[in-house]
């Protein structure tokens, strides 16, 4: 297979979108109050502030397992 400049135009257009697709999730996830559990840790002052989505992460990473679970399940 040869790897030109078609092929990395093609592969730089195909994670352009995907990221643009994962940042329109993470706006409409965030609007639905997933980035705001009681395990999500948030510290700040007047011009700082840290976030720490510990809830989040979690129920992002038992989602995203179950769905890659089922996924290799099926495809046997």
């Amino acid at each position: 297979m040869e790897f030109g400049p078609q092929q990395i135009g093609k592969w730089i257009i195909v994670m352009g979108i995907t990221i643009a697709l994962v940042g329109a999730l993470v706006m409409i996830v965030g609007r639905a109050g997933l980035f705001k559990l009681p395990g999500d840790l948030e510290f700040g002052g007047r011009n700082w502030r840290i976030y720490f989505p510990i809830a989040s992460c979690i129920i992002i990473s038992v989602v995203l397992t179950a769905i890659l679970w089922l996924i290799n399940y099926f495809r046997r």
